[in-house]
């Protein structure tokens, strides 16, 4: 437990930092996205499936970095049809492979990135959700103190109060009482935030905090869904008493898209 709070503490207060300057943003959660990525595939080659890893993560890394150069210098998403021959290449190095399932092969290298890699450009997006150039760091800032505030009252409610399951075929240990605790703490740290960032108005953060805490949710089902498939406990061993980076973000993953289309379509 002390090691899990201190591994805690000090990522934290890195994440948190990471967010004051747009180059630091940018830089760190390239980094965060393509080590969450290869805990992907690791992790699914553990269940028989040889994905294209070298690919996966140029793909990811160019899927990244048009992202950020649209934000920072209007680079046009034409840019992204560069990803196109990385993409056809995933096919042509099956050929050379000795495997009894191919496109299961090909299918994972996909998976990953589409699992992995948007999501966490959706999520860096916050960032310029107001002004495309011009960053920000209140809703990416927002967007994690309520996905934080999410799991600490879900897991403090649900020890306290849980007794009905939430979808025990994939985490027993989740309860609806945990899952409203959870929305709840969130909601009451909107409520909070809303005094400190004035972009929006209380209820476009409190929608936002309700969109976090159920798809957040759902986000953290899908990867237990996923570990237990493969039969496995961590997605890494990067962060002690943490497991790995996927493990940590998996709220996100589903979470941030869904976050981000709702405030596009509010603010613009």
């Amino acid at each position: 437990m002390k090691t899990r709070a201190i591994t805690a503490f000090f990522f934290t207060i890195v994440m948190l930092a990471s967010l004051l300057e747009a180059y630091t943003f940018s830089a760190f959660y390239l980094m965060l996205s393509l080590v969450a990525l290869l805990e992907f595939y690791k992790m699914v080659k553990i269940g028989g499936i040889r994905p294209h890893r070298n690919i996966g993560i140029a793909v990811a890394a160019l899927i990244f970095l048009t992202t950020a150069a649209y934000h920072f210098f209007q680079f046009e998403l034409k840019y992204l049809l560069l990803i196109i021959p990385l993409v056809f290449a995933i096919f042509v190095a099956e050929l050379y492979k000795k495997n009894k399932i191919p496109f299961a092969n090909i299918s994972y290298t996909f998976v990953g990135f589409i699992y992995v890699t948007v999501p966490f450009c959706f999520f860096y997006s916050l960032g310029f959700i107001v002004d495309f150039d011009s960053y920000s760091f209140h809703f990416p800032l927002a967007f994690l103190l309520m996905l934080w505030a999410n799991d600490t009252g879900a897991y403090l409610f649900g020890m306290k109060l849980g007794k009905r399951k939430l979808f025990e075929r994939h985490s027993p240990k989740k309860s609806w009482e945990g899952f409203f605790g959870g929305v709840f703490t969130s909601l009451v740290v909107s409520i909070i935030i809303s005094f400190q960032f004035t972009e929006v108005e209380p209820v476009v953060w409190a929608g936002m905090a309700a969109i976090i805490s159920s798809f957040g949710t759902l986000g953290d089902l899908v990867e237990s869904m996923l570990k237990r498939s493969l039969e496995v406990k961590d997605s890494g061993s990067f962060l002690p008493g943490h497991g790995g980076f996927l493990d940590r973000f998996d709220g996100l993953l589903i979470a941030a898209p869904i976050v981000y289309v709702y405030l596009y379509l509010l603010l613009h």
